[in-house]
């Protein structure tokens, strides 16, 4: 088991930033893959980036240039650092693991509570 608390979202204007934070605990944080989903409500649940043990990334096209995962194996987190956000990106936030793969919803075994997200216009 793989448990995962996501923290650092909130509430902010347009073209602001936040840093999104998870950390793992449970079992070994380098062998899994990690994402970041996010669902706007009445929406469905989506990808918006992903990395693999080694750092290699996945963004979504509606975020590309404006965020960036990140992680530290060692302190067993990943991060989502947000930059021009946009209302649009208003959402809540999901952390997830997985073993699987990196690109879809269903490959995830584990996930966070979720934080949210609101960004006023």
């Amino acid at each position: 088991q793989v448990q995962l608390v996501e923290s650092g979202g909130g509430l902010v204007q347009a073209g602001g930033s936040l840093r999104l934070s998870c950390v793992a605990s449970g079992r070994t944080f380098r062998n899994y893959y990690m994402g970041w989903f996010r669902q706007p409500p009445g929406k469905e649940r989506e990808l918006v980036a992903a990395i693999t043990w080694s750092g290699g990334t996945y963004y979504a096209d509606s975020v590309k240039g404006r965020f960036t995962i990140s992680r530290d194996n060692a302190k067993n987190t990943v991060y989502l650092q947000m930059n021009s956000l946009k209302p649009e990106d208003t959402a809540v936030y999901y952390c997830a693991a997985s073993t699987k793969g990196l690109r879809y919803r269903n490959d995830y075994e584990y996930w966070g509570q979720g934080t949210q997200v609101t960004v006023s216009s």
